[in-house]
């Protein structure tokens, strides 16, 4: 397990690019910087979310710059201004896992900033994804693609692949409270994950500015505690609401047929591939579980998956359920919309 760090404050005050700062790891990271002491300049897309009050709020503490990772001149002139730093922590995602756009944001924009910044950053920390281990979605290549770039750019660098965040599994809080059955595929138990906090990642990704451990590596992460299954959130939820068990069960095949009509479609009709590959994204997280994947064993070791942190997916639950899931929505990315 990764030691948490107990210092606040890093020894050497850097000057801290933030790629994806509006983002909802980009924001927890942003606040980790800033509290360390660091000199933080935050990126946001200009006429996007950045520019309402409350991001701005979020980022209280850095300078925010408005500007299109996607379009090298906006980069160049409206986000680095020809400045130094120290270090760029790119938190960059796709929004709506899209085949297009996921090429546009995960490997273009971020090979953007890497030929952007060669002179002028000596170190790139990158946000991946565990995910990447069994890459079957245009997402995780486009993911893998820029990591081989970032590996061989001459630039000191951090991979880390975080397993499962809070917010990915919150979109079934509301329906548990309302006394609705906890949608599982399968009987529940096919999958498993390691999920971790949003401060205790952020954290570990500002670590990486300071540990050589962490330098010119790839970090897998997860949190504290066991590996759950689908299943096993759902009976953490029960019990802290009172409501008895209660699944539906969606068996896989029917993922698949859906997959398969969609996948059919979208040879005639080129406006289905990305409802396709939507199907496709479910149909993974269905099926494969977020945690480090052994090659010789060809199965996942939720024991070999390192952790990190203090706060537990119970944890979590009991703060959503006492104080509400704002700042936790899932938009573009929420797989079951059952709050009504």
């Amino acid at each position: 397990m990764y030691p948490r760090r107990v210092q606040h404050a890093d020894p050497l005050p850097r000057r801290v690019l933030v790629a994806g700062a509006t983002g909802h790891i980009g924001r927890h990271v942003t606040r980790e910087l800033v509290a360390r002491g660091h000199e933080v300049v935050c990126l946001a897309r200009a006429g996007g979310a950045s520019t309402e009050n409350r991001p701005r709020e979020l980022l209280t503490g850095a300078e925010l710059r408005l500007c299109e990772v996607t379009d090298p001149g906006s980069l160049r002139e409206e986000g680095l201004r020809g400045e130094r730093f120290d270090a760029v922590v790119s938190c960059l995602a796709t929004r709506t896992g899209g085949i297009e756009d996921a090429w546009q944001v995960e490997y273009r924009a971020n090979r953007n900033l890497l030929e952007a910044l060669a002179d002028a950053a000596p170190h790139f920390v990158l946000l991946s994804a565990i995910c990447v281990q069994r890459p079957r979605l245009a997402f995780q290549k486009a993911k893998l693609a820029f990591e081989r770039e970032l590996m061989t750019s001459g630039l000191r660098w951090s991979i880390v692949r975080p397993t499962a965040f809070f917010k990915s599994l919150s979109g079934q809080v509301e329906a548990v409270r309302r006394g609705r059955r906890f949608v599982v595929f399968g009987d529940g138990e096919r999958t498993a994950c390691r999920p971790i906090g949003d401060a205790d990642l952020a954290r570990f990704l500002a670590d990486c500015l300071v540990d050589p451990a962490k330098h010119d590596a790839i970090l897998p992460i997860g949190g504290p505690g066991e590996a759950v299954t689908p299943r096993q959130q759902a009976e953490i939820l029960c019990e802290l609401t009172g409501r008895p068990l209660r699944l539906l069960r969606v068996p896989v095949a029917v993922v698949d047929l859906v997959v398969a009509l969609l996948s059919a479609g979208a040879r005639i009709v080129p406006g289905l591939r990305d409802k396709a590959e939507f199907a496709r994204i479910a149909r993974y997280y269905a099926t494969e579980s977020m945690l480090l994947f052994d090659e010789k064993t060809g199965r996942y070791d939720a024991s070999a998956t390192p952790a990190t942190g203090e706060e537990t997916l119970r944890d979590f639950y009991a703060r959503a359920l006492r104080e509400g899931l704002a700042g936790q929505e899932l938009g573009d990315h929420a797989l079951f919309d059952r709050k009504r």
